[in-house]
């Protein structure tokens, strides 16, 4: 992963390189008034609200507009626009990216979700004096939940390379399985109890919405 290829440019995005340091603030500056043209061109996607950037992108504001950017000018902006917090912000939410008319066009791949999660973890511990360590281990348990992939297929996926983002990740997975295991368990007992919804949920002194979030994990994978 290298700093000199964002996601614009190349297939490879700038959020995959997620432990990327905050560009200077000199570049930052130098990157203003391109930024506030791609608001003013784009404000569905550098407005208000951020949305995560289609691959390829780059290339296709260089063609829409190639009087309005040089290739440097935007390479640099963007670099700052994908690694900025508002815009990590919004891939770790696994919103889907959007083209250059707003529409929502491609998933973003579950590795840069855990990226943009671990890089988020990372600025936020650095201003924080309590351990965010749990929240960080409960995002990353909804994310491998919603890749749909394997355990194994994660792991290949995503790659942590640091000693305490690979034990919170593994923590993650575990808590996962027990979960998956443990929803197992309520729906056999709650098929075979013949029981209501709610009286079964009462006898057990299960959470109701534990018990349909159990049947509902087995609908999905039928």
């Amino acid at each position: 992963m290298t700093h000199n290829s964002p996601e614009t440019e190349t297939a490879e995005p700038a959020d995959k390189d997620a432990k990327a340091s905050l560009p200077k603030p000199d570049r930052r500056q130098a990157a203003m008034p391109v930024l506030e043209e791609l608001f003013r061109l784009y404000p569905h996607l550098f407005g208000a609200e951020f949305q995560p950037l289609k691959l390829g992108v780059f290339q296709e504001i260089l063609a829409r507009n190639p009087d309005s950017f040089t290739r440097e000018g935007l390479k640099t902006a963007l670099a700052v626009h994908t690694r900025s917090t508002r815009y990590l912000q919004c891939v770790a939410a696994g919103k889907m990216r959007h083209d250059l008319d707003g529409q929502a066009v491609q998933e973003v791949a579950p590795e840069h979700v855990y990226q943009a999660l671990v890089e988020l973890f990372r600025r936020r511990q650095l201003r924080s004096p309590q351990d965010l360590s749990a929240k960080l281990r409960a995002q990353l348990m909804t994310a491998f939940e919603s890749s749909g992939l394997s355990r194994q297929e994660y792991l290949l996926r995503v790659q942590p390379n640091d000693e305490k983002t690979t034990a919170l990740l593994e923590e993650a997975l575990e808590a996962s399985t027990q979960k998956t295991a443990r929803h197992e368990a309520l729906r056999r007992a709650y098929e075979s109890s013949g029981q209501s919804l709610e009286d079964f949920a009462e006898m057990y002194g299960v959470p109701r919405h534990e018990v349909q979030a159990a049947l509902k994990r087995q609908a999905a994978a039928d």
